[in-house]
């Protein structure tokens, strides 16, 4: 991932200094678990520790003369070693090691994803609530329809954001695996008793069963999960960005103190977090196309899926982690113009209000069929003219003739379309 959109403390997982961190993490557990069963003496583990040296450097120079990564960091770590290197490695194949590895910066970044996850589901909350009786126009087919609330429409990203977030735990708890099984993954050389008490040690559980890897259908549900959560803040960076639009201009981005959207043209405030949320969810979806294929290796394992994870699994936890803190910060500073949204209405002429005056001439007796062209044609009026469509209403003697004044006035009340939200939120929370 590129500077620009890598934050801590994701970003950190990934150096490689730290994935060797990891890597003897995991060889000193496997030591640890001998020292237990008696097959290393009692200290081995301790004096490993002592001894053992992550130098990048070295293990870069190493692996320019062996051409394997696994290779040049095991003789790079024990190079200062005693007897006691005899029982790093012992047992275990790279994949081992590497796929270990693999599920434990998994968990650490996606303990942090679930954390801003959660924050911004807060985030959502609060905007829902505080816009619960906040009036705009609802659209369909980018048409205005009829009105709903603003408060209602935020509740719909709250609600899939909290179906994310059930989706993204079990994917989390479901990564919490690794396999310490050997070449082929027979535990011929290291037995199940020893990967079981490693793993423990570092926070997983053994793969149920593995080939020389860990089945990669277990990364393509992280990756399918963070994909959900990507394609959801780009239906969220969409509705922003056409409601920012300036013949719309219902809402804003934050836009800070010294801030410029255009290199040309000083005026300019553009959605510039939104477009980037839309653009990196694009990268999210793409990413599971990779990880798919990942499954399906030759026999026990190749190493095709290798070349990709390197780039996949830290890119894509950065990405999530960059879009889910741009996009709290999106929400907790939106403009809302509740006025502007108001002012909506008279721009399609107050048509938005049809069904309802449809639906009262069917109340009065009227066939669906006559009132609907009754509607229509006063609707089509109003647009061509570009007048009121009340106007029209209230001079149609077809519709006069069944309905007062007041009954009239009273289908273009805005609360009619409110009654209900109480209720959905009262269901939903």
């Amino acid at each position: 991932m590129i500077e620009r959109y890598s934050l801590s403390p994701v970003r950190d997982i990934w150096t490689l200094e730290k994935q060797y961190e990891r890597w003897l993490k995991i060889e000193i557990a496997v030591v640890e678990a001998f020292e237990e069963k008696g097959i290393a003496p009692e200290g081995t583990a301790k004096k490993i520790r002592e001894k053992a040296k992550i130098n990048v450097e070295r293990i870069l120079e190493i692996e320019e003369e062996v051409d394997h990564d696994v290779i040049a960091f095991i003789k790079g770590v024990t190079e200062n070693m005693g007897d006691e290197a005899r029982y790093f490695h012992m047992g275990l194949t790279s994949s081992d090691v590497v796929d270990t590895a693999w599920a434990i910066g998994m968990k650490e970044a996606t303990k942090m994803i679930l954390e801003e996850l959660k924050s911004f589901i807060k985030s959502l909350e609060n905007i829902s609530l505080k816009h619960k009786k906040t009036l705009t126009v609802g659209r369909s087919h980018g048409v205005h329809a009829e009105p709903t609330s603003f408060g209602l429409k935020m509740l719909t990203f709250l609600a899939e954001m909290k179906r994310n977030y059930t989706r993204l735990k079990r994917a989390y708890e479901g990564i919490k695996v690794g396999k310490l099984s050997g070449a082929v993954g027979n535990y011929a050389n290291i037995s199940p008793e020893i990967e079981k008490l490693a793993l423990n040690k570092l926070g997983l559980r053994p793969t149920e069963i593995s080939t020389q890897i860990v089945p990669r259908d277990i990364h393509a549900e992280l990756f399918s999960v963070f994909a959900l959560i990507g394609s959801g803040l780009d239906r969220l960076a969409t509705e922003i960005r056409h409601l920012q639009k300036t013949e719309v201009l219902e809402l804003q981005e934050p836009f800070k103190k010294g801030q410029r959207g255009s290199s040309a043209m000083p005026h300019k405030k553009n959605p510039i977090i939104c477009e980037r949320l839309s653009g990196m969810a694009r990268l999210l979806r793409s990413y599971t196309i990779p990880a798919y294929e990942n499954i399906v290796l030759w026999h026990e394992r190749d190493i095709s899926h290798s070349s990709v994870e390197r780039v996949n699994i830290p890119d894509a936890t950065m990405i999530m982690f960059y879009m889910l803190e741009k996009s709290i910060y999106l929400i907790d500073n939106l403009v809302v113009d509740k006025e502007r949204m108001l002012e909506t209405f008279k721009r399609s002429y107050n048509l938005v209000y049809s069904q309802r005056v449809l639906l009262g001439l069917i109340g009065k007796g009227l066939s669906r069929e006559d009132s609907y062209k009754i509607v229509q044609e006063n609707a089509l009026k109003a647009w061509e003219e570009k007048k009121d469509f009340k106007l029209f209403i209230n001079s149609d003697k077809r519709i006069t003739d069944h309905m007062s004044e007041k009954e009239i006035d009273e289908l273009f009340s805005n609360e009619y379309f409110l009654k209900n939200v109480d209720e959905v939120y009262k269901r939903f929370f």
